[in-house]
């Protein structure tokens, strides 16, 4: 029995000593790297990590085994423009005013006089003012006039196309879109460029980032252009996944992952670098994206428009092959590389993000710091989740503004299969005053509400496109 509880203690002291150490490693990387990948529009489950039945994402699985998957992490809108606000501000998009642009549409459009406000702090700010050097190299879609481009918003460098690459003249002619530009800081450097290398465009100037600053704290911010509609692939790619043009266009994003993990050991800083890999929404399905096992897709407020596959990877940092369902979401980034780099988010106005440190590094105990998280589309708050329960409002004129309308136990059934309002009548009523603090915060376009905590957009009063039709 002695033998028996020696032996116990020292299992107890070898695993209390495998926690710690991821701890005191982090701790001495004083200014670490961090690189976002952002797809644009990627399927909860495109990714072999989250169960991919279609894509071959050899780079991913490999990311995901050497790091950690959160599997309840959400963005803050079904569509892009708001999502990224959210990203690099740590808000909600209502709080900021990107919920949507000037004329009521869900997203930022070719000279749209709204975009990102300069007096707002992105995470290339924070981080910037840390000594980190900052570039993006893709997708901005947060306002193409100079006031609201990525080299205003604390990025030293960028190149990329500024918006969604539908958003042009080639796919989109009888929108009467200009054509599309691909720039370089400020200046258009192509028009209509060939999209099928444009992944391996961007690719090459991430490395090249990569390369240029490795002496020095870095954040890089990969905004890929796929593989939202159109898509396109390099002739390496395209007609070799098992899902068409979908397929191809995941399938070189996943090539991409790879050869950035390889430019970080090759520079010798992979240790150095958190790596994160996320999507902006769900997966449109018309266009051969997967968001199974969640309910609907891009643009809806169900689980498949929100919730998003998250891998995150610093060897000897994160522990190596493990997984989150703890809610998290892309506004508590900014907060949480703050804290790694020994910076301070924002403190002189609200951001709602919380710091997730403690999640990331997988430490004992470590729990969601949100009592709740809200689904807004468009102005509307639609639905709110707080533990293990999602309460939908009813929506529509002919509907009660607001009312609790389902409820869901994720839990249970993460393909909000099943309504059980009737039942837990008291755990809509907890969820239903959650909304109405939310109302009264950043208000509710269906109800009437108009909220106190919101801050104006950027606007442009004579707005241009930065490129114009022959």
């Amino acid at each position: 029995m002695k033998a028996f509880s020696t032996l116990f203690r020292l299992g107890v002291a070898c695993v209390l000593l495998g926690l710690a150490l991821p701890l005191a490693k982090a701790a001495e990387v004083e200014r670490p790297n961090f690189i976002i990948i952002f797809c644009d529009d990627l399927g909860y489950a495109d990714i072999g990590p989250f169960g991919s039945e279609n894509h071959r994402t050899p780079n991913l699985d490999r990311m995901a085994a050497e790091g950690r998957r959160f599997t309840s992490f959400y963005v803050t809108s079904g569509v892009c423009s708001p999502s990224r606000s959210s990203l690099m501000t740590g808000c909600y998009p209502k709080r900021v005013g990107l919920h949507q642009n000037e004329k009521g549409q869900g997203v930022l459009f070719p000279g749209n006089q709204r975009g990102l406000n300069p007096s707002e702090i992105t995470v290339a700010e924070v981080l910037k003012a840390r000594g980190y050097a900052t570039g993006i190299v893709g997708k901005w879609h947060l306002g193409d006039q100079p006031e609201f481009l990525p080299t205003r918003q604390g990025f030293d460098s960028y190149f990329g196309i500024p918006f969604s690459n539908d958003m042009g003249e080639k796919d989109r002619p009888t929108k009467q879109y200009p054509p599309l530009p691909l720039l370089r800081t400020e200046k258009v450097i192509e028009e209509e460029p060939d999209q099928r290398l444009i992944t391996q465009r961007y690719t090459r100037e991430a490395i090249a980032f990569i390369e240029r600053n490795k002496a020095r704290p870095f954040f890089l911010y990969l905004p890929h252009t796929m593989p939202h509609w159109p898509q396109y692939s390099s002739e390496r790619f395209a007609g070799k996944s098992a899902n068409g043009k979908w397929g191809d266009a995941a399938e070189e994003i996943d090539w991409s992952t790879g050869e950035i993990l390889k430019a970080l050991k090759a520079n010798g800083i992979d240790e150095k670098t958190m790596v994160i890999f996320m999507s902006d929404n769900g997966g449109p399905l018309r266009h051969g994206a997967s968001n199974k096992p969640l309910k609907g897709g891009k643009g809806s407020t169900w689980e498949g428009g929100h919730r998003v596959p998250f891998v995150v990877r610093w060897p000897g940092v994160i522990p190596a092959g493990t997984s989150s369902d703890a809610m998290a979401t892309s506004m508590d980034l900014l907060p949480t590389l703050a804290n790694f780099a020994g910076a301070k988010p924002p403190g002189d106005r609200k951001i709602d993000g919380k710091d997730i440190a403690s999640l990331l590094l997988a430490k004992p105990g470590a729990a969601t710091p949100h009592k709740a998280f809200y689904f807004y589309a468009r102005g509307q708050l639609h639905a709110v989740r707080s533990a293990d329960w999602k309460l939908f409002f009813t929506r529509g004129k002919k509907a009660a503004k607001g009312e609790p309308a389902a409820l869901y136990n994720l839990a249970s059934d993460i393909g909000e299969t099943t309504d059980v309002l009737a039942d837990h009548a008291g755990v809509a009523k907890r969820l239903a005053k959650l909304a109405m603090g939310m109302r009264a915060d950043l208000g509710d376009d269906l109800t009437g509400a108009k909220g106190s905590g919101t801050r104006e957009p950027g606007f442009v009063k004579n707005a241009k496109t930065l490129t114009k039709r022959k």
